[in-house]
Parts: C-alpha cells; sequence; structure tokens
C-alpha cells in the first residue's frame, strides 16, 4: 500500500486523494478535508445558518405543500367531496388510481429533464403547476373534472421527489443523505399530521356557498404557488455552483463530493449513458421491492384517515386521531436514518421498517377494530412507523451505488415511479365495497410487505458477497468509503468499486 498521507493542495488544509487505475490494484490515499470548511458548507445547507443559505429547509418546505396537495383528497372525503361532486361506486378509488397514471409515468423524463436545466430551474416550475391546479380542483362540480385535474396534478408533481432526491447527492455526501433525505421526507409525515389539523380547523368554517373541502383546497394551493416563487430566487444551480459559497467552501465542496459521491460534478448530460444503467438486473430487483414497500406507504398517505375511522369517531375527531400516529412515524423515520448513515448500512434498516408495517397490517387483520380501539389505534402507529422511513433508505441505497450523475439521475426517476406506481395497486385494493374494514387490501399489503423484505435481505447479502469477493481477489479489505469516488472509472466495473449494502 502508499503512504496514506494525504497531500496537500492550496485551499486550507484541503488533502487530495487518489486511486490507481490499473485493474486488481489498489492505491488509495485518505482525504483529509480541513473540518472547519466542511463544517461552514454543512452549516450553510442545513438548518443552522442564517436564513439566506438555507438549502434543506426550503426543500423540506417545498415537499411539505407537495404532500399536502397531493394528499388532501383523503380529508375532503370525510367533509362531503363526494356527495357533492356526485361520485359513485369507486369513482373516488378509480380517481386515486388515475392519478397514478401520469404521476409514475412521468418520473423519468422529468428526472433527466431537471438534469439538463437544474434543480434551480425544474423544482419550482413543478411546483407552480401542481399548486395552480389545486386551486383549480375548487372548479370542479363533477367526477370527470376532478378527474382531469388530478391528472394534471399528477404530470405536474411526476418527478419531484425523485428530482429532489437527485439535487441532494449533488451537496451530500454518501454517509450524509439518508438523515438529509429523512428531514426532507418527513415533511410528508408532519404534512400528514398538519393536514389533519388543516383540515380540522378549515372544516369548522360554515359558509352556506361554499363548501368546507374547496377553502381546503383554496388555502393550501395559495401557499403551494407563494412557497414555489421563493424557491426560484432561492436554490442553487448545484454544491459546486452555489452562490452561498466563499470560493474556499466551493472548492472543498467539490471535493467533498469526488471523495465520496461522484465519478465527475455537474457532468454534461449524456441521455444515451443515463438510459444505459437502467438495463441492469439489480436495477430491476429494486424496482421490485420498491414496488412492494410503496404498496404501504400509498396506502397510509391516502387511506388513514379511513383506517381510524374504523374506531367510529366522528369525522372531525378522525382527522384529528391522525396527527399522533404521524409524529410518532416521523420520529421513527429519523431514527433509522440517522442510524443508516452511522453504520453505512441500508438492507437491513428497510427491512426492519418493513417488518413494523406487516406487524401493523397484521393486527388491522386480526383485531375487532370495534371491541379493541386501542390496539386497533396503536396499529396505526406502526404503519406510519414503517411506511415512510424505506423510502428515504432505498433511495440513499441505490444513489451511494450509482457514481455518475447522469446515471444516477435516470435510475432514480426510474426507481421512484416504480415505488408511486404501487399507488395503483394500494388504491384499486382499498375497494368501497370492503368498507369500513378493507379486509382484502390490509391481506395484499401483507404478502408485498413479506415479498419486499425477503429481496431486501437477499441483495444486501448479495452487495456483501460481492464486496468478499473483490477483496479477497485485491489482498485487501476495503469498504464503499475507503475508495474516492473520483478515482473510478466506469462505476461498479471498477475493480476498485465497493458497494454499499
Amino acid at each position: 500500500m502508499a503512504d496514506s498521507k494525504g497531500a496537500k493542495v492550496d485551499v486550507g488544509k484541503v488533502s487530495a486523494s487518489a486511486t490507481s487505475e490499473e485493474a486488481g490494484e489498489v492505491v488509495s490515499q485518505v482525504v483529509q478535508l480541513d473540518p472547519q470548511i466542511e463544517a461552514s458548507i454543512l452549516r450553510k445547507l442545513d438548518f443552522r445558518q442564517a436564513c439566506q443559505s438555507w438549502l434543506l429547509p426550503v426543500l423540506s418546505l417545498m415537499y411539505f405543500f407537495n404532500s399536502l396537495d397531493r394528499s388532501n383528497l383523503g380529508n375532503a372525503k370525510t367533509d362531503g367531496l363526494e356527495e357533492d361532486l356526485g361520485l359513485k361506486g369507486n369513482e373516488y378509488s378509480l380517481t386515486l388510481v388515475l392519478f397514478y397514471i401520469t404521476f409514475c409515468g412521468l418520473d423519468l423524463p422529468s428526472n433527466l429533464l431537471l438534469k439538463r436545466f437544474s434543480g434551480k430551474i425544474m423544482l419550482p416550475t413543478m411546483m407552480v403547476g401542481w399548486g395552480s391546479v389545486t386551486l383549480l380542483q375548487c372548479a370542479a362540480y363533477n367526477w370527470g373534472g376532478l378527474l382531469a385535474c388530478r391528472l394534471l396534478m399528477g404530470a405536474f408533481e411526476a418527478g419531484f421527489f425523485a428530482g429532489v432526491i437527485f439535487y441532494l447527492t449533488q451537496f451530500y455526501k454518501r454517509n450524509e443523505i439518508a438523515f438529509r433525505l429523512s428531514i426532507f421526507y418527513g415533511t410528508t409525515t408532519v404534512a400528514g399530521a398538519f393536514s389533519g389539523l388543516i383540515s380540522f380547523g378549515v372544516f369548522q368554517i360554515k359558509d352556506p356557498s361554499i363548501p368546507g373541502w374547496k377553502y381546503l383546497f383554496i388555502i393550501e394551493g395559495s401557499g403551494t404557488i407563494l412557497t414555489a416563487i421563493l424557491a426560484f430566487f432561492h436554490l442553487p444551480k448545484s454544491g459546486s455552483k452555489c452562490h452561498w459559497f466563499t470560493e474556499e467552501e466551493s472548492l472543498v465542496e467539490e471535493l467533498r463530493l469526488l471523495q465520496d459521491g461522484s465519478i465527475k460534478t455537474d457532468e454534461e448530460f449524456n441521455l444515451r449513458e443515463a438510459l444505459s444503467a437502467i438495463v441492469d438486473w439489480r436495477i430491476f430487483t429494486w424496482a421490485t421491492s420498491c414496488f412492494c414497500y410503496g404498496i404501504a406507504q400509498a396506502s397510509v398517505s391516502n387511506f388513514l384517515p379511513q383506517m381510524v375511522k374504523r374506531l367510529g369517531y366522528s369525522t372531525v375527531k378522525t382527522n384529528l386521531y391522525t396527527v399522533a400516529p404521524y409524529c410518532v412515524g416521523t420520529v421513527v423515520l429519523l431514527a433509522l436514518c440517522k442510524s443508516s448513515d452511522h453504520f453505512r448500512e441500508r438492507s437491513f434498516h428497510m427491512s426492519f421498517s418493513l417488518l413494523l408495517t406487516f406487524i401493523g397490517y397484521i393486527i388491522l387483520i386480526a383485531v375487532d377494530s370495534e371491541t379493541h380501539k386501542g390496539v386497533t389505534y396503536f396499529a396505526c402507529f406502526l404503519l406510519c412507523s414503517g411506511a415512510f422511513a424505506p423510502s428515504c433508505l432505498f433511495h440513499t441505497w441505490h444513489t451511494n451505488n450509482v457514481a455518475a450523475e447522469s446515471q444516477r439521475a435516470a435510475v432514480t426517476g426510474f426507481l421512484v415511479g416504480a415505488a408511486n406506481s404501487a399507488g395503483i395497486v394500494s388504491s384499486l385494493s382499498f375497494n368501497a365495497k370492503t368498507a369500513p374494514k378493507y379486509m382484502p387490501a390490509l391481506i395484499v399489503a401483507c404478502v408485498f410487505q413479506v415479498v419486499g423484505i425477503i429481496i431486501l435481505i437477499s441483495l444486501g447479502m448479495w452487495f456483501r458477497m460481492d464486496n468478499h469477493r473483490r477483496n479477497k481477489a485485491q489482498g485487501v479489505n476495503l469498504t464503499a468509503a475507503d475508495v474516492p469516488t473520483g478515482s473510478l472509472i466506469g462505476g461498479s466495473k471498477d475493480p476498485n468499486w465497493r458497494w454499499t449494502a
């Protein structure tokens, strides 16, 4: 092995690193970046600096409104939306299903556009689009009008979550992503809690000409558009081209990402290279696993108010009682992702999340909610605790294992679309004829959680065995953290590559 001491460069205490390009030979140096400069960068990206340089809080606020606008249909339903629009039979469930046609189908092209034009442009543009459609829903007077609005909303919302995932990888190292993504994604659970609270307050408005659910759309849609305008002026293009950073911080940020993130920062978009990454058995295996956890995620997001309503409470109390499970789910989400980043481990953490959800569904299937209200309500806590964490862990996992930016954008868009498509199965399984217990839907969700756990553990073990094989061939004991991504050639084809499992 070569001397492991970092070679100084002319920027503070920044050190360089390198790895040999010769097949089978590992020559690496430890990257020693100035911790004070790194701390300054993270403060500006996170919550710990003056508000003019926040990244994560602004993205979290944007996703808060994304979650509100996508899931507020469930709250509107409890205030008489079905009756006011004359919905019959399964038309409400079909509205949720057909929403996913545009929401899932446009994830990949939307993320490719984001790579081409940057998150600074694309993310606020998408937000203005779906915020406007949220307001337009107030003009719907029948099922056709509502359906048209939901299809448009799906088109604008498609790619937002995938886009933010990819966008964050342009600022944070691989062992920093999961926890930051959980803070961002935690706004889903917070939005779920606030959605109940907002609905509780808005539905107190007694206007004979405008129903409460229309007020809900007006308030939430207006907030979305105002936030999008703020984001247009606030978001930077990328980590190495961030207007908040000093020249020294910009250089350190680029070295951070080359050390533990990307082969090349701000690489030119290449469509052929991007799409080639999808044709890989690992990607399709990941797609199957994210479809499994996506069913639970969509079920909780769209139908938790209906599951709580099984307890026999009024509309007002039903919305209010959805708050606590979402809050507990947020705490579990943050804890699991923090642990996952610390140990650089993804598959077992994900499997534990799916196990929590599985137990929650088993309780709902086995217990009579009328006679055991406390146990049934506890199951709702388990559902929220397990349904949201897999998304953060999963998307951290696959982005950790794709080092080229164009390929990462394509893979992220494809896999987010695969996870979102699970909402189709979820929506169809919650058939109005099976209300209020929705037993077929609970059984379907249970089965997919078990399948997901098996796939996740199996793929994680394959990554570990392949790392062991590479280490044995080279006579070393390296992990993904030991190999600078900027030195890799050909991604996982490079003999020095190590998987994050």
